[in-house]
C-alpha cells in the first residue's frame, strides 16, 4: 500500500443538538492525506513536531518505538526502537534534541535528533508521562508517578533534575503558564494548581465526574480550562475560581483536547472512534463537525505552525497503523 492515500472530503459531517445528531455543511477540519505505518503494532500516545525539517515524532507505545514521519513528503522516515512504553515526546529545536518520556521505566531520554542516538537519561522513581516546556526558563516539566504523583522539573541549561513537586495523585495531562501549573489527576478526581514561585500546590479543584479527567487545554487569555473526561464529557472550568462553567457530551475515551486559537475551535479526539470539532461562541461549545475514526484513535496533535491537525490511528486487526492529516478550515 502506498504511504500516501487521499481521503474523501466531507466525512461524517455532523452537528450535535441535545442527544441527537444532524448533518451540517460546516467544515472545521478538511481531510488531506493518510500516511500508513505498516510496521507499527498497536496504539499510540502523544506527538511532537519539528517545524524546521517538518518531522513528526510519534510515541508508538505498544510498539516500544518512536516513529519519525516526514510530513513534507508524507512518508515514514525512521523508527527508533528500544523505548520502554514511550508516552510523550518533546522536540527542542534550539539543540535539535528529542526528549522521550517512558512509562515502564520512569525515564526521560534525550535523543540527538540528527543521529537519533540517545545522549542522556533522566531517571525518575516511577512512570513518566506528560512533558511540557517553558521557553522562558528553559525548563522541561515531567508528569511522574503511578502509585504516587509529582511534577518533575529538568533544567535544560544544566541538564539536571532540579526538583519535584508532590501531588495528591498521579498526574495525567497538565498545562504550564508563567506562574501556574494546572494538573489533571484522574485517580483523585482533582485538578491541582501549583504556584511555580512557591513550588507547591495552592489549590485543589474537584472535577464532578467519575475520576476520569485525562486531557486538558488552556485558554490563558479567557482564564479557561477545557477538561476531557473519558466517560463522555467535556467541561469548561474557570482558572480564576476553579468552578465548572459548562459541560457537553462527547464520545467516550477522550485522550486529546486542542484549542485552535486562530479559529476559536476545540478539536477533541476520542478512543471510542470519533474526532469532534467544536466552535466556541459566546462562551458556549457547539459541535460543528464529527469524523468517524478508528477504535482507539485518541491521540491527536494540532500543529499551528504547519496549519495541520494530525490524528494517529492504531493498528487493529487487518488495518495497519496510520496517520490521518487534516487542515483546519479558516
Amino acid at each position: 500500500m502506498h504511504p500516501l492515500k487521499k481521503l474523501p472530503l466531507g466525512l461524517c459531517c455532523l452537528l450535535m443538538i441535545g442527544s441527537t445528531r444532524a448533518q451540517t455543511k460546516i467544515q472545521a477540519l478538511i481531510p488531506k492525506a493518510e500516511i500508513v505505518l505498516p510496521n507499527v503494532k498497536g496504539g499510540f500516545d502523544l506527538m511532537a513536531y519539528d517545524a524546521g525539517q517538518k518531522r513528526l515524532f510519534l510515541s508508538a507505545q505498544d510498539n516500544h518505538s518512536v516513529e519519525v514521519i516526514d510530513l513534507k513528503n508524507s512518508k515514514p522516515l525512521k523508527s527508533l526502537p528500544g523505548f520502554n512504553e514511550p508516552k510523550w515526546v518533546f522536540y527542542h529545536p534550539e539543540t535539535n534534541t528529542l526528549y522521550v518520556a517512558t512509562g515502564k521505566d520512569g525515564k526521560v531520554t534525550a535523543v540527538n535528533a540528527a543521529t537519533y542516538k540517545a545522549i542522556k537519561t533522566y531517571q525518575f522513581k516511577e512512570k513518566c508521562n506528560n512533558l511540557r516546556y517553558d521557553q522562558n526558563t528553559n525548563e522541561l516539566f515531567v508528569g511522574v508517578g503511578d502509585t504516587f504523583g509529582a511534577i518533575g522539573i529538568i533544567d535544560l541549561n544544566t541538564q539536571k533534575i532540579t526538583r519535584q513537586i508532590p501531588l495528591a495523585g498521579f498526574p495525567k495531562q497538565f498545562e504550564v503558564t508563567t506562574d501556574r501549573i494546572y494538573v489533571n489527576e484522574p485517580g483523585k478526581g482533582l485538578i491541582e494548581v501549583i504556584d511555580r514561585k512557591l513550588n507547591k500546590v495552592i489549590a485543589a479543584w474537584l472535577v464532578k465526574s467519575n475520576k476520569d479527567n485525562v486531557p486538558m487545554a488552556i485558554d490563558q487569555a479567557k482564564h479557561l480550562l477545557y477538561i476531557g473526561c473519558a466517560g463522555g464529557s467535556l467541561l469548561t472550568m474557570s482558572t480564576e475560581t476553579g468552578l465548572e462553567l459548562s459541560r457537553v457530551t462527547i464520545p467516550k475515551d477522550v485522550d486529546g483536547v486542542y484549542l485552535d486559537k486562530k479559529s476559536n475551535r476545540l478539536y477533541v479526539s476520542c478512543g471510542e472512534g470519533f474526532l469532534d470539532a467544536f466552535q466556541i461562541k459566546n462562551g458556549k461549545l457547539n459541535l460543528i463537525q464529527q469524523f468517524a475514526t478508528r477504535n482507539g484513535a485518541g491521540t491527536g496533535l494540532l500543529i499551528p505552525a504547519a496549519q495541520l491537525y494530525v490524528l494517529a490511528e492504531p493498528q487493529t486487526g487487518k488495518l495497519p497503523a496510520a496517520i490521518r492529516i487534516f487542515q483546519p478550515a479558516l
